[in-house]
């Protein structure tokens, strides 16, 4: 090959490398690839934040307030760019603060690198940008006017402004504030009627019977269309006849016992462990397992107009124990209800709404208030199912399922014993190994 074909060929190889490189340039702007190997893809949106972007149809604007060039502008573009990439119409704009005092004033701003997410009129400020953070508040922010969770009191029901004691459902109350519902107590002899703006009343496993002109006022809130949450324990006397019959069920008096227990690993027969869910709206895309410490069963008989769909049912190996429990010995006796047992159902009835409206009436009822007890709430997926019963009721359908979890690998614990060895390694060892070694180099080469 002489000098000059050998010329040419590097000629073009110089043309084609550049053209290559220049390629390669257009599509990196035009296309862009992420990769996220963080614990459980901590950097991706999970599929509840997807699921609760596509439940929002119309614009997000997202305002920060921060001065041009501070760092924290670059980092809210990062953490909230994985919206932006999920759902087209969000926009975020930056407000320098001192260049316009009018925006501070009407956004009521008062610290640098605050967040505000504005829709469809509605407008919360984020604490953090995180994905949990910024979920819920995007929940929040979906639904206008106010939804209120009503928790009956007055009958030794469970505590729901309580998160310290163990048996009281205070952290449940603070997990569906965190979801935009409003929660407040009712007690009927107070104030003798149940709120017209109730979107769901729920009944945590009364201690004592409600009053005759309560358990009629309970009842008749139903007949009007009412949504309800019911949970009864064991323990707990089953009561409010007149909203049982006007429902159409009946709490059965005993302890659920599951055979399988040992299988589970939940330490006791009356643990009754649901690892699977007959096919009802509530559930609907639920995969996990949900724990119902000391449960009971009812059944159903729905009165007309009612459809009825069991929620929580138990193997048939169970049986319904009515007899004491207390020395942790039991056994299936005649006396006993045989499995499988509901231990939670759903009704449903469609009625007239405002303006000739049809809407469904939802009630659920749950053989036990344990499972979303402080003490309990944490088990596996005892929130979420709480979660989706009163979202469910709440007629918050798009909500169901919605949870974000927790980043796994946010911190870093380690023993004692492992903290005293890093330091000595690179507080002590390290630096004296390095000095150790300059010194035998140094002597060696005055030797020479």
């Amino acid at each position: 090959m002489t000098r000059k074909q050998t010329l040419i060929q590097q000629i073009i190889s110089g043309l084609l490398f550049l053209a290559a490189i220049v390629l390669i340039g257009v599509l990196s702007a035009r296309y862009k690839t992420e990769f996220d190997w963080t614990a459980g893809n901590r950097n991706t949106l999970t599929e509840a934040s997807l699921k609760q972007l596509q439940a929002m149809p119309g614009p997000i604007v997202i305002t920060v307030f921060a001065p041009s060039g501070a760092d924290v502008r670059r980092s809210i573009e990062t953490d909230m760019g994985r919206y932006t990439r999920a759902k087209a119409d969000i926009r975020i704009e930056f407000i320098d603060p001192s260049a316009n005092p009018q925006k501070v004033k009407e956004y009521n701003i008062s610290s640098m690198g605050e967040i505000v997410v504005d829709y469809q009129g509605r407008r919360e400020s984020l604490r953090a940008t995180t994905e949990p953070v910024v979920t819920s508040t995007l929940q929040r922010l979906a639904y206008g006017g106010e939804q209120w969770v009503v928790f009956l009191e007055g009958h030794d029901e469970r505590g729901w402004n309580d998160p310290e004691n163990p048996a009281a459902l205070g952290r449940f109350a603070q997990v569906l504030r965190d979801k935009g519902l409003k929660v407040r107590g009712l007690n009927l002899v107070k104030e003798g009627r149940i709120p017209d703006n109730t979107s769901v009343l729920v009944i945590a496993s009364p201690g004592k019977q409600p009053l005759a002109g309560e358990a009629q006022q309970l009842k008749e809130y139903v007949e009007r269309g009412g949504n309800l949450l019911w949970l009864a324990d064991p323990e707990a006397p089953a009561g409010i006849d007149p909203l049982a019959q006007a429902l159409g069920i009946a709490w059965q008096e005993g302890v659920a016992i599951m055979p399988e227990y040992q299988v589970i690993g939940t330490g006791h027969p009356g643990f009754f462990a649901a690892v699977g869910y007959p096919k009802n709206p509530v559930t609907q895309g639920f995969d996990q397992i949900t724990l119902f410490p000391f449960a009971r069963s009812l059944v159903g008989n729905p009165a007309a107009g009612w459809s009825l769909a069991p929620l929580l049912i138990s193997s048939e190996a169970a049986w319904l124990e009515t007899g004491d429990i207390s020395g942790g010995s039991v056994a299936l006796d005649d006396k006993d209800i045989h499995g499988p047992l509901t231990v939670g159902l759903t009704l449903t009835r469609e009625r007239k709404g405002e303006g000739d409206k049809t809407v469904t009436q939802r009630v659920a009822a749950i053989g036990d208030a344990d499972f979303l007890a402080n003490a309990y709430l944490g088990e596996v997926g005892n929130q979420q199912l709480g979660l989706n019963l009163v979202q469910w009721l709440a007629s918050r359908d798009a909500q169901l399922n919605v949870d974000v979890p927790k980043a796994p690998d946010t911190s870093l614990l380690l023993p004692g014993w492992a903290l005293t060895t890093i330091a000595a390694v690179f507080v002590l060892l390290l630096p004296l190994g390095l000095l150790g070694w300059g010194v035998a180099r140094w002597m060696i080469r005055r030797r020479r």
